[in-house]
């Protein structure tokens, strides 16, 4: 019986194989895969096309639609809205990239270019409103007429 047991016991072959497979792998190999280099890449900056379209129409939806900056300061018509949100993003762009220095790992780079945007939103929606306050101030104002000067006052006296 103890002929069968043992038979019985042993693996088969083909098991033999799978674990010789599962075997960790020399350090050779191992040390030939930490020298390869990774295919994952991941790039901050500068941002896809894509990035920079979806920036744009947020833009153009804050500039022209009811929010916090529009109580404040109103809001622009669409297609001003459009025009300044295009301008907005590649002058911002145009600066952040001027910034970037090669040892930049992408991150600094995109600060300066958010902070850009928001400046120059706001600069934007800030002379909308002070264009829009004085032309009504202007609008506002009665006409005044200039009092006459002395030799106009003494032609209507001698007449």
């Amino acid at each position: 019986m103890s002929d069968q047991e043992s038979a019985t016991i042993t693996p088969p072959s083909s098991q033999s194989d799978q674990d010789s497979a599962m075997e960790a792998p020399s350090k050779e190999e191992a040390a030939t895969n930490n020298n390869k280099p990774s295919q994952l890449s991941f790039s901050i900056w500068p941002p896809a096309q894509r990035t920079r379209d979806a920036v744009v129409n947020r833009l153009i939806e804050t500039l022209s639609t009811p929010s916090v900056l529009s109580n404040r300061y109103g809001t622009l018509p669409q297609d001003e809205a459009s025009a300044a949100a295009r301008l907005i993003e590649e002058e911002a762009f145009a600066t952040a990239a001027g910034s970037a220095a090669a040892e930049d790992d992408g991150i600094q780079i995109l600060q300066v270019y958010s902070k850009e945007i928001s400046k120059r939103m706001l600069d934007a929606v800030k002379s909308k409103n002070a264009s829009a306050s004085a032309a009504s101030d202007a609008a506002s104002q009665p006409e005044t007429v200039d009092p006459p000067s002395d030799d106009q006052k003494v032609k209507i006296e001698s007449n």
